[in-house]
């Protein structure tokens, strides 16, 4: 065993992490994301739209969508303003002014040179051009007298040669440093392999093994290792393509230097003219890269041409970053984001937090929370509006825990509230085990008997003594919800319908027995599911038909005739319209007195059927105040004025309220006997 440890000990590899899943990582948190979703699609947005806002806003501690954008942004706007394109110049304007120096030290050292050799020397250097590529030029077939001075001159052409392939070939600048007339060879071949390559491909000619023979010879100028032509292509053409960006944004001044200077890097005009070559072959066969964009560099930090091309990459990079991140392609979806680029322009941080998006964007639709339906749009399924209800019926229950004293709603239960009294087990009780009691039976039981008959407590049917409840009669609850047009101009929209799913979150999963129906009330009643509700969009329609949906609530208390009515009414105005006898609505403003009667009479109805009436007053109008105050005490209700946060907890108070009250009531008929 020690030995087989020791063997996996040596064969374990330990590396960098691949970016594949993470078998490591935390859950994504699908409640809050579920919780934000539902808030914004009760908000009129639709389940697509809220789920992109959330991954885009971000959870408590996820960064989202944006904050990549921002830090994107910032990225690229770093990279325009602390850089200029005048390095390469620069650098030669250095290189030529140390040459200088050196020569004019040298002539003015130098006892044993000819006084006319002298002069002719120090008037060919003070007459050369401003122009630095004119004066390198000019000074071609100079005599140097500074061995110093000579090496500076050559460095010049070295330097050029080196940043002129490094804008084609990654790394080249660095590779070629010190480089012999050998390695110049070797590339120029390589160039002149590369085109016949690339021309081969440009007319169909080409073969796999021409390829596999071009990189077994050439192949440590492409550290990107290319597995064939066409991923050769694209990695020479995004960079010629920058490279070519990068010109576009230079002046006429700096364009016409550069290009003077590159006829001598090297030391050799074919290098040019070879590269010329490659670029219009890129050019034919990736026209759709950027050949034509520019951009405004004016920072104080100088870039070779190599360096430069590199930068024109990475805003290249960091635009497609920000056009992936905006999502707003049709058919965009997170698995688009390059997370290679994510992590080579800002860091493997903001990668992880991209990963975890995804996760998080798969997990929704994975988890049955969202799908889609038969015309291609997210929908939020039933299990994705149980657990919004939930999160929604947690957060009354604290509110009125903390304002109103009121037991926290989780501990309620169908069976009923305890009693605090016990009494013997009877076949069919479902009321929960008294087990101290119990216990204690057994044991006087036991110790009546003459003591126990072996280890632990043994219990009979006898024994078991269970703890009463208060006696519960079903309810059969209508809630009554405004959709006219003043709830969403006045924002009741949203606190409405939190308020209705929080209700039957309640009644579905802890008064199971009792049985809520939804009805909202515009310019027309009707009869919805909770999701219907959720889903609602603002209506805009003018009428509060409060008359027919009283109509509907009480044709469903008919229905459950055993049943303990339960109306309660959110409102915030006056009925405006009510139902005619064949059916069309009728709608006046200011109410009209026929439809104020009908209301009247119809609340009547829901009273002599024995229902216990809340009205929920939404708004400060006197008016209104005074019509719900009158509504209410003809029917023996009550009115509850709450703030638009509060809504909720005071429906869910008043049906919890309704129940005890109705917990010994009978049912009525009709005539309220």
């Amino acid at each position: 065993m020690a030995r087989q440890n020791r063997r996996l000990t040596r064969d374990a590899r330990y590396g960098r992490y691949d970016g594949g899943p993470d078998p490591l990582a935390a859950p994504v948190d699908l409640a809050e994301a579920l919780d934000a979703i539902g808030q914004d699609v009760m908000g009129g947005t639709s389940p697509e739209r809220a789920m992109r806002e959330f991954l885009r806003r971000g959870g408590r501690t996820q960064r989202g969508l944006d904050d990549l954008a921002r830090r994107v942004a910032e990225r690229r706007r770093e990279l325009t303003s602390t850089n200029n394109l005048d390095g390469t110049l620069q650098q030669v304007r250095e290189l030529l002014d140390q040459a200088l120096r050196a020569e004019r030290g040298e002539l003015a050292r130098n006892v044993d040179l000819d006084d006319g050799d002298r002069a002719l020397a120090e008037l060919q250097l003070d007459s050369l051009s401003p122009s630095p590529a004119a004066a390198v030029q000019e000074l071609g077939d100079y005599d140097w007298t500074s061995r110093e001075a000579r090496q500076k001159y050559d460095e010049i052409k070295d330097v050029l040669g080196r940043e002129v392939l490094d804008q084609r070939f990654a790394g080249m600048k660095q590779a070629l440093e010190g480089a012999t007339d050998q390695d110049r060879a070797a590339v120029s071949a390589m160039m002149q392999d590369l085109n016949a390559l690339l021309e081969a491909h440009a007319r169909g000619e080409d073969t796999r093994q021409q390829f596999d023979d071009f990189m077994d010879q050439h192949g440590e100028y492409f550290p990107s290792d290319p597995a064939n032509v066409d991923e050769l292509l694209d990695d020479l053409a995004a960079r010629a393509a920058a490279a070519q960006r990068m010109r576009n944004s230079m002046t006429q001044e700096q364009r016409d230097e550069l290009d003077s200077l590159a006829q001598q890097a090297f030391g050799s005009p074919d290098l040019m003219g070879q590269l010329s070559q490659l670029d219009g072959t890129l050019r034919a066969l990736r026209p759709g890269e950027d050949w034509g964009g520019s951009e405004r560099m004016d920072g104080q930090q100088g870039l070779g041409l190599g360096d430069g091309t590199g930068v024109f990459q990475d805003i290249a990079d960091l635009d497609a970053l920000a056009d992936q991140l905006a999502q707003s392609g049709p058919g965009s979806e997170l698995d688009d984001l390059d997370l290679d680029a994510l992590s080579r322009q800002l860091g493997d941080e903001a990668a992880v937090d991209a990963r975890t998006l995804q996760r998080l964007e798969r997990a929704l639709r994975d988890s049955g929370a969202v799908r889609r339906g038969a015309d291609g749009q997210l929908r939020l399924t039933p299990k994705a509006m149980r657990q919004l209800g939930r999160s929604l019926l947690k957060d009354v229950a604290q509110r009125m825990s903390g304002r109103q004293g009121t037991r926290d709603l989780r501990r309620s239960g169908a069976a009923g509230d305890l009693s605090g009294a016990t009494r013997p087990w009877v076949f069919g009780d479902t009321e929960p085990w008294d087990i101290p009691r119990s216990v204690t039976n057994a044991l006087t039981r036991t110790a009546g008997a003459g003591g126990r008959t072996g280890p632990g407590v043994r219990l009979t049917i006898d024994d078991v003594e269970v703890q009463e409840t208060e006696a519960r009669t079903q309810a059969c609850v209508a809630l009554l919800v405004d959709t006219s047009f003043s709830m969403a101009m006045e924002d009741r929209w949203v606190p409405m319908k939190r308020t209705a799913l929080a209700l039957h979150t309640l009644v579905s999963t802890r008064f199971r027995g009792d049985d809520l129906q939804l009805i909202a009330f515009g310019r027309e009643a009707e009869v919805m599911d909770v999701d219907q509700l959720v889903g609602l969009d603002a209506q805009w329609d003018k009428g509060t038909n409060l008359h027919h949906a009283l109509l509907l609530a009480n044709r469903h208390f008919r229905k459950h005739p055993t049943a303990q009515p339960v109306l309660l009414v959110v409102t915030d105005g006056e009925p405006t319209s009510h139902l005619e006898p064949n059916g069309q609505v009728w709608f006046d403003y200011p109410p009209d007195p026929v439809t104020i009667a009908l209301t009247v009479r119809e609340l009547e109805n829901a009273g002599r059927l024995g229902a216990q009436t809340t009205f929920f007053r939404l708004g400060e109008d006197p008016g209104l105040a005074r019509f719900i105050d009158a509504m209410a005490k003809r029917v023996d209700g009550s009115v509850v004025a709450p703030e638009n946060d509060d809504l909720g907890v005071a429906v869910v108070g008043s049906y919890l309220g309704s129940r005890r009250r109705g917990g010994d009531a009978l049912p009525r008929d009709d005539r309220g006997r």
